[in-house]
């Protein structure tokens, strides 16, 4: 990353309030987040543990503070589904446009790549031009659109799906569980570049 005092590393457990404080306003503000009531921080936690369990969840912390955090998580539950994982990423309003949800991506499809990982998902709610731009920027691929499939706040929301292949071919082995990863927060600082 670009400013000296700014680092990415695996999100702690003691970043999930924090984390919720970032994704708060996309919950209430917004039709970004589907979900119609922010999560309690008993629930975030236990979203959060239940994660890490088998897919990353990195932070950007500029000058001390989380900034904002992507993670992958299972896209399905149906054993096909493996090799895919649904990537998200959340930045505090006082960090839009640092190119941080940029550096978070990529970090975090390096690891899921070298998890096992061959599909990266991403859903957006429409409109929403920051987003979908990021999501063309890093090369991936809209490959369909639910309409009126969400409804939020007194409307009716349109969710755009993006694919990014992460590696292709061959038979597949079982993804590593994040925990299993012997990346340090230097080498996944890394990884961002």
């Amino acid at each position: 990353m670009s400013q000296s005092t700014s680092k990415i590393r695996w999100a702690l457990e003691s970043d999930v309030e924090r984390m919720l404080e970032i994704y708060a306003p996309y919950v209430a503000d917004t039709p970004i987040s589907f979900e119609t009531a922010v999560p309690s921080l008993q629930e975030f936690q236990d979203r959060f543990r239940e994660i890490t369990k088998t897919h990353p969840w990195i932070v950007c912390e500029i000058e001390g503070k989380v900034a904002g955090y992507a993670y992958g998580s299972p896209h399905r539950t149906r054993c096909a589904y493996n090799w895919s994982a649904e990537v998200s990423v959340y930045i505090a309003s006082a960090y839009h446009r640092r190119n941080l949800g940029r550096s978070l991506y990529r970090c975090l499809f390096r690891i899921l790549k070298e998890q096992g990982f061959y599909n990266a998902l991403g859903g957006i709610t429409l409109p929403n031009p920051a987003s979908t731009g990021l999501h063309e920027a890093l090369g991936f691929t809209k490959v369909g659109t639910y309409k009126n499939i969400g409804f939020k706040k007194g409307n009716w929301y349109d969710v755009i799906w993006y694919q990014l292949e992460l590696q292709s071919g061959g038979v597949p082995r079982e993804p590593i569980p994040v925990s299993r990863l012997a990346l340090t927060d230097r080498e996944l600082e890394s990884l961002a570049d």
